[in-house]
């Protein structure tokens, strides 16, 4: 039985999982429910909520449930479940963890491995917070796979067209155009916003029902009342569901407070024309963005062969409406926009599993990544230009390298400042990581340096600093932007969650969950990524990537660096001569080996070689 590989749609409203289930791919979940809300809860006697019950207690328990918690992924903000702290991976990593075990009871074998969807506007952190709650759930997450390219997945293939995915969850927004041929999928541009979304509707719904409120009744609920205000939040998002199909709803909400001992109550009609005028400016924005990745894609509307709708939000007729008197063409939705991307998900899970699928995914970068320098603006030296190095829209993977120069004669230091962002200004752009190369030869004329820069498919950022003279480097891997978690921080908060999860209710335990304990006794090794690591040395500046293998027998390390190495040397495949190519792809093939047999001397002995054999290589280039 090959291993069981799953793609899920981390949402903010709602999760997916799917996979490849008695020969198609399938969103799966119990009975005939497979979207599972992605809201958590504490119940007041301290039992795990996941889902729906922990969606149903909202109304009653607002301060014990947390929901839309994608959009704080990324971020270093904290939420609070009653009086307990958690960060926005670990609520999400609850949110995995359920949809693993669905997947579990209807394959009936344990998922430890994923393709997850992000938005293709999600930072550099956001997307490794998804990888860090990948980890606490017990998942490798073995690709970060944009949602767009996802859902372009599910509408399959046909003859050569280019299409427009416009993407409009509860949280976020982004738009790509794509060219697809045969089994082909190219992303020619992405746009976005990961701060707008169906959520955001909800909210101006609801100040309208608070407005109304407080008009009628002289109370302003959004002074405390925290149930009130959750029982209208909720109304508000079932209004807006209606209204995708009704011209208008009635909305009551009996004894929201009470006044003197007499219950207060609301009673509202809100017509489809009136919460149309409240979004339109939101629904405006997009059309921005819209714009962008067809100017970036340099793409006009009449290129379009059609435009694929995801995203819940895209239900609201006002959506088509605008989309077609922008392009002329009338939208696509004959997929469940809010499952499309959980099958595109599951369409690449099952390939990347073995079985047979359709497409080959070429996918790009959505932001530019570069560092600053001293130059100069309107006439002026300023020590922060910025020079992008990766261009957003750029194909991945990709490196690139660009060559600066040291700015003072005799200098041993340079700082290498990188920055996320369009601007000319580097201060206006987002900093992503930093580091310095020190004991630089001191010579009275400026000292060449070069930056080389690598994205990987996963959209993780990997930042090398030579001094060309001397080969002198420093290599980091921006793999968190906001704060570094060690191997012993991710595993202290894997045996928090744990213990969480052990308090699930009764009807949180999924059937078929004893097959994932029974068949896997032994506890997953949990993997991360280096955090802002930090690598002196004389060696070449990517072989710095890779430390020597430790002689200390920790097998974890040991196993983990060979996963690197051999990921690294798939990323310079293409550039090698055809012997150095055989020669790495046996020694990769050994290394592979040899961790799946657990013989840590011959993982050394092969990864040994293929660290010498890639700095030679390196040095033809």
């Amino acid at each position: 039985m090959s291993d069981l590989i799953v793609g899920i749609d981390l949402g903010t409203t709602n999760s997916e999982v799917a996979t490849f289930v008695d020969g198609h791919v399938q969103v799966l979940g119990p009975e005939m429910n497979n979207m599972l809300p992605s809201v958590v809860g504490l119940s007041p006697s301290g039992e795990l909520l996941v889902g729906e019950p922990a969606r149903n207690q909202l109304v009653l328990y607002p301060e014990r449930t947390v929901r839309s918690i994608k959009r704080k992924m990324g971020s270093n903000e904290t939420v609070m479940l009653g009086d307990r702290q958690f960060t926005p991976p670990e609520i999400s990593a609850l949110i995995l963890r359920k949809l693993a075990a669905w997947a579990c009871h209807s394959a009936q074998q344990p998922a430890h491995k994923a393709v997850i969807t992000v938005p293709a506007y999600f930072s550099d952190a956001q997307r490794q917070a998804t990888r860090e709650a990948a980890a606490l759930a017990n998942l490798e997450a073995i690709r970060i796979l944009n949602e767009p390219t996802a859902a372009s997945l599910a509408y399959g293939e046909g003859t050569r067209h280019t299409a427009m995915v416009y993407d409009l969850g509860g949280g976020t927004f982004d738009v790509s155009i794509l060219a697809l041929e045969g089994d082909i999928t190219e992303v020619l541009a992405s746009h976005g916003n990961n701060q707008l979304g169906g959520d955001d509707f909800n909210d101006l719904l609801a100040e309208h029902l608070l407005a109304a409120f407080q008009s009628k009744h002289g109370i302003d609920l959004r002074q405390g009342h925290p149930v009130a205000r959750a029982r209208l939040w909720w109304a508000a998002e079932e209004a807006k569901k209606r209204l995708s199909f009704e011209p208008e709803v009635a909305i009551r909400e009996d004894a929201l407070v009470s006044e003197k001992g007499k219950p207060l109550h609301l009673e509202l009609e809100v017509t489809r024309e009136q919460y149309e005028a409240m979004i339109r400016p939101l629904l405006e924005k997009t059309l921005e963005s819209v714009s962008k990745a067809l100017a970036d894609s340099r793409k006009s509307p009449g290129d379009m062969d059609a435009i694929l709708l995801v995203g819940g939000s895209t239900r609201t007729p006002l959506v088509s409406r605008l989309l077609h008197e922008r392009t002329g063409l009338v939208p696509r939705e004959e997929i469940h926009p809010d499952l499309c991307v959980a099958l595109g998900a599951g369409v690449l899970a099952s390939r990347l599993a073995g079985h047979e699928v359709e497409r080959v995914l070429v996918d790009v970068s959505p932001y530019s990544f570069g560092i600053s320098y001293l130059g100069e603006r309107g006439g002026v030296p300023y020590p922060y230009c910025y020079k992008p190095i990766i261009r957003r829209n750029s194909s991945l993977p990709l490196t690139r390298t660009e060559r600066f120069y040291t700015s003072a004669a005799y200098q041993e230091t340079v700082e290498i400042c990188v920055y996320e962002g369009e601007d000319e200004d580097a201060l206006k752009n987002i900093l992503v990581g930093d580091f310095k190369v020190k004991e630089l030869k001191p010579v009275r004329d400026a000292s060449e340096v070069l930056c080389r820069m690598s994205v990987d498919l996963d959209g993780i950022l990997h930042v090398t600093a030579i001094e060309k003279c001397t080969g002198k480097s420093k290599h980091i891997t921006i793999a968190r932007a906001l704060e570094a978690k060690s191997e012993a921080d991710i595993a202290e908060a894997c045996k928090r969650l744990e213990a969480l999860w052990a308090t699930r209710s009764s009807g949180e335990v999924e059937q078929g969950e004893w097959l994932e304990a029974e068949i896997d006794e032994q506890d997953e090794e949990v993997e991360s990524e280096e955090i802002d690591a930090a690598i002196d040395g004389e060696d070449h500046a990517d072989t710095a990537a890779v430390e020597s293998v430790p002689a200390n027998g920790n097998w974890a390390e040991v196993s983990r660096e060979g996963r690197l190495l051999v990921e690294r040397s798939r990323q310079l495949l293409e550039r090698m001569h055809e012997e150095d190519r055989e020669e790495v792809i046996d020694l990769s093939e050994q290394i592979e080996t040899a961790i799946a047999a657990t013989d840590e001397t011959a993982l050394k002995g092969a990864a040994k070689d293929l660290r010498e054999l890639l700095f030679f290589v390196e040095g033809k280039q």
